[in-house]
């Protein structure tokens, strides 16, 4: 497994290959996945924390599942700019999955995601308890479709060069 930058996933991609997206908190992972165009991330189910190896097994099985080809994990930024605590645990979480797969990893930055995604919610009229069970996933979604608008882009400037 590789930790890639999103332009170097971009000139590795194949066609009808999804993408997932992942919100990793301390208690859930947040998953999301997009369609075979990659044009939408969609929600899926979140993940409950256990130990590293079950969660890694879970996570690999959707991915097989869905015909992942890679991972965009929100990396969670301070306002600043600065890493903390949480992005050491994200960045060591996706060191220990190099020993499990061969699929690359792409850092995105996180900031607001969580936020953006209680708001549409909200917006949604989702009740508060339902909102705390769809929070990470809405969050993962946020990450992973600002990361395919992002290949899209750079799909279009692929094609105007």
């Amino acid at each position: 497994m590789a930790i890639l930058t999103i332009e170097e996933l971009a000139s590795q991609l194949h066609q009808n290959q999804a993408i997932a997206g992942l919100d990793l908190g301390t208690k859930t992972i947040g998953l999301s996945v997009s369609d075979l165009g990659r044009r939408f991330a969609t929600p899926r189910e979140v993940i409950r924390r256990v130990k590293f190896g079950v969660d890694a097994e879970a996570l690999l099985s959707v991915a097989e599942k869905e015909k992942v080809a890679a991972f965009v994990i929100g990396l969670p930024v301070n306002m600043d700019g600065s890493e903390g605590p949480r992005c050491q645990a994200t960045r060591a979480f996706v060191r220990n999955m190099e020993q499990k797969t061969p699929l690359p990893f792409i850092f995105w930055d996180e900031r607001l995601s969580t936020v953006a995604a209680e708001r549409v919610l909200i917006e949604m009229d989702v009740s508060r308890r339902k909102r705390a069970e769809r929070i990470d996933s809405a969050a993962a979604s946020f990450i992973l479709q600002g990361a395919l608008d992002r290949l899209t882009s750079l799909g279009r400037d692929t094609l105007s060069d």
